[in-house]
C-alpha cells in the first residue's frame, strides 16, 4: 500500500519518477490564464486566516459543502471564518476520489508544511499551524514560492490597468504580471449587463460611443492600450458558438438596436457576435497576441441561487450544444484573410476533446509550432481523469510535445500545486509509453519534451 501523498504520488512507473524528478519538478510556471487580483498582488495582501485565503471565492469547495448539506451560512454567509473552516473539514473525508481532496492536501503540504489528512480530528491543529504560517505568507510570497515566472490576469477592456503599471515599476517583485483582454461584455450584446458596461466603456474611451464605428474604434484603441501595458493574450468565454458572417453595417444595426434598449433576437445576436469575434481576432493578430476560446459552459443553472448570490458562486455546469461547424466557420473567416491569430481552444464537455484536437490542425500556420492549440483540461475536467483524457486526445491526434501545458484558472493564490498535479500525470503517461515499449527509452529527449510542456513551450508561444 502506498503512503498518502508521498514523493511518488500519481507517478505510476519508474520512468515517470525519473521524468518528474529530473525534468518537471521545480520548473518555472508560466500561468497564462488566471483570475488573480492585480491589486492584491501589488499591495502584497496578507490574509487574516486559513479560511480567508482558502475558502473565500472557491466555488469548487463550496459545491462540495452544499452537496454535503452544509448551510449556506457556513459557505458564503456570515458565520465566523473558523466555523466555516471546521465545516469544510467535516466534509473533506467524504471527498474521496474528488480532485479537491488532492488539491487541498497538496496546498496544505506545499505552503504550510502540513502532512496530515484534514478531518474533524485534525482540523484544530491544521487551523493553528496554517494560521501561524500565514503570518509570513503574503500574496507575493505565495507566488514566489510556487516559482511563477509570469502570470496573466483577466481584465475587462474598460479597466485602467493601474496596478499592472505599478507592478511594472516595482523592481522588488520580479514575477511578470501581465493583463489579459477579456471582452465578453462587449461581445455578449444580448445580456442585460451590456448597457451598464457600455457606460463604463465610454468612461474608459472618454468619448460618447453612439455609433458602431466609434465603438469598434474604441475597442481597437483599448487593445492598443493593453498591448502597451504588456498584454500578450485575450480570453473569450464562448458558452456557445453561434457564428453567422455579418457586414459592418449589419452588426452596426444590432448595436444601435441594443443601445435603444431593444434586445436583439437570436439571429441578430449571432450576426453581431460573428462580426465582433472576427474583428477582434484581426486586431489580436496585429499585435501577435494569443486568443483563447473557452467553449461550453452552462452558466447560472439555478436562477434561485443566481438571484441570491450572483454569478461565479458555484452554480454552473457543462453544456452540450454542438459547435464544431460554427467554430470552423469563425476560424476559417480569419484564416482566409490571413488574420487568424495564435489560438487556444478549450472545451468544457469532455466528449468534445477529439473535436477540438482535430479542428485545430485544419488551421496551423507556418513559422509557429502548434499555432492553434488544444488547451488544457478546463474547469470540471481539471482532475486526474480529465487531464489524462486531454493529454491522450492531443497525443493521439497531433503533437503533444508542442503543447503549452497547464494553467491555473483560479482566483486563489494557493492554487499553484495544480501545476504539480498536472506534471505528475503527464510524466506518468509518458513514462508508461516508454515502459510499454511504445516509445524508445530516450530519457533525455523525452525529458526535454517534459520541460517544454511544463514551461518552455508557453514562454515561446506567448512571446511577441
Amino acid at each position: 500500500m502506498k503512503k498518502f501523498l508521498d514523493d511518488d504520488f500519481l507517478l505510476d512507473n519508474e520512468t515517470a519518477k525519473v521524468l518528474y524528478n529530473g525534468y518537471a519538478k521545480g520548473r518555472p510556471i508560466f500561468d497564462y490564464h488566471c483570475h488573480l487580483n492585480p491589486r492584491e498582488i501589488y499591495e502584497d495582501k496578507k490574509f487574516s486566516d486559513l479560511a480567508d485565503v482558502w475558502l473565500k471565492g472557491d466555488h469548487y469547495k463550496w459545491r462540495l459543502m452544499r452537496e454535503a448539506g452544509i448551510s449556506e451560512a457556513y459557505i458564503t454567509g456570515d458565520k465566523p471564518n473558523e466555523e466555516k473552516f471546521l465545516k469544510f473539514a467535516e466534509v473533506m473525508p467524504y471527498a474521496i476520489g474528488n480532485p479537491v481532496y488532492h488539491w487541498s492536501h497538496l496546498e496544505l503540504k506545499r505552503f504550510f508544511g502540513i502532512d496530515e489528512a484534514l478531518c474533524p480530528k485534525t482540523a484544530g491543529r491544521v487551523w493553528e499551524k496554517a494560521n501561524e504560517k500565514l503570518k509570513t505568507l503574503t500574496a507575493r510570497r505565495m507566488i514566489e514560492l510556487s516559482n511563477v515566472a509570469a502570470l496573466c490576469t483577466t481584465d475587462d477592456p474598460a479597466d485602467d490597468l493601474k496596478y499592472h503599471a505599478l507592478l511594472r515599476q516595482d523592481k522588488a517583485f520580479r514575477v511578470k504580471v501581465l493583463p489579459a483582454f477579456r471582452p465578453d461584455k462587449a461581445v455578449n450584446i444580448e445580456l442585460g449587463a451590456f448597457l451598464d458596461w457600455h457606460k463604463r466603456m465610454e468612461g474608459a474611451a472618454q468619448s460618447k460611443l453612439d455609433t458602431f464605428g466609434k465603438f469598434t474604434a474604441a475597442l481597437a484603441d483599448r487593445i492598443r492600450f493593453f498591448d502597451g501595458a504588456g498584454c500578450v493574450c485575450s480570453d473569450h468565454a464562448l458558452d456557445e458558438v453561434a457564428y453567422r458572417p455579418a457586414t459592418f453595417d449589419e452588426a452596426g444595426r444590432v448595436y444601435e438596436k441594443a443601445l435603444n434598449g431593444e434586445p436583439p433576437d437570436r439571429e441578430e445576436t449571432a450576426r453581431y457576435k460573428g462580426f465582433m469575434l472576427a474583428f477582434l481576432g484581426g486586431q489580436y493578430n496585429k499585435y501577435n497576441w494569443v486568443q483563447q476560446y473557452h467553449i461550453g459552459a452552462l452558466r447560472n443553472a439555478s436562477s434561485r441561487n443566481m438571484l441570491a448570490l450572483g454569478a461565479d458562486t458555484g452554480f454552473d455546469a457543462i453544456g452540450d450544444k454542438a459547435f464544431a461547424a460554427d467554430l470552423v466557420k469563425l476560424l476559417d473567416s480569419l484564416d482566409r484573410t490571413g488574420e487568424l491569430p495564435k489560438t487556444i481552444l478549450y472545451c468544457l464537455n469532455p466528449r468534445d476533446n477529439e473535436v477540438l484536437a482535430c479542428v485545430r490542425n485544419c488551421f496551423q500556420g507556418e513559422g509557429t509550432a502548434a499555432k492553434i492549440q488544444f488547451g488544457s483540461a478546463w474547469w470540471f475536467n481539471d482532475q486526474k481523469d480529465g487531464i489524462a483524457r486531454q493529454i491522450e486526445a492531443l497525443a493521439q491526434t497531433g503533437l503533444l510535445s508542442k503543447f503549452v501545458g497547464m494553467l491555473t484558472d483560479s482566483r486563489s493564490f494557493l492554487s499553484y500545486p495544480r501545476h504539480e498535479y498536472f506534471r505528475r500525470i503527464l510524466c506518468s503517461r509518458l513514462g508508461a509509453l516508454i515502459e510499454n515499449g511504445e516509445y524508445p527509452p530516450e530519457i533525455e529527449f523525452v525529458g526535454g519534451i517534459v520541460r517544454d510542456i511544463c514551461c518552455s513551450n508557453a514562454e515561446r508561444y506567448f512571446k511577441k
